[in-house]
């Protein structure tokens, strides 16, 4: 087995594609005083069904553990970007919930994330663009 196969192309290849992706959003970013994972821990609230999730939820929807979301979350609560909230199922565990500040710093943020999203792609076609979306789902 070769180490250069087209599999390990593409991995080397993706993690490259990734790692810049994440530099420019959070050059982006910075203008909200946010950082791009930051961005994703809201983007996940504000996506969830009563915009609350517990930790473990946000540490496997943004694919860090769940002490780096603690130490995320820490700083976002302090600025009140996110708010604990007590689980009325389970008193031993809190749920993290966007706050009304969250939301609003959220909502503008994505409008700079829609921005920066769509000049790194503009190179494709909304067709090559739907495959690639298509394809990387699949893995």
């Amino acid at each position: 087995m070769s180490f250069n196969s087209m599999e390990s192309q593409f991995v080397i290849q993706n993690a490259m594609l990734a790692t810049k992706l994440a530099k420019k959003v959070d050059g982006q970013l910075t203008v909200h005083g946010i950082s791009f994972t930051e961005y994703m821990i809201m983007h996940n609230l504000n996506g969830s069904v009563l915009k609350t999730m517990r930790r473990i939820e946000i540490a496997e929807a943004v694919g860090i553990s769940a002490s780096g979301v603690t130490r995320l979350l820490a700083p976002m609560e302090k600025i009140g970007l996110v708010e604990r909230e007590s689980n009325p199922r389970d008193a031993r565990q809190s749920l993290v919930k966007l706050s009304k500040a969250g939301q609003r710093l959220f909502d503008d943020a994505s409008v700079s994330f829609e921005h920066c999203s769509k000049s790194m792609l503009e190179s494709l076609s909304a067709n090559q663009l739907e495959k690639l979306i298509e394809l990387s789902a699949r893995l």
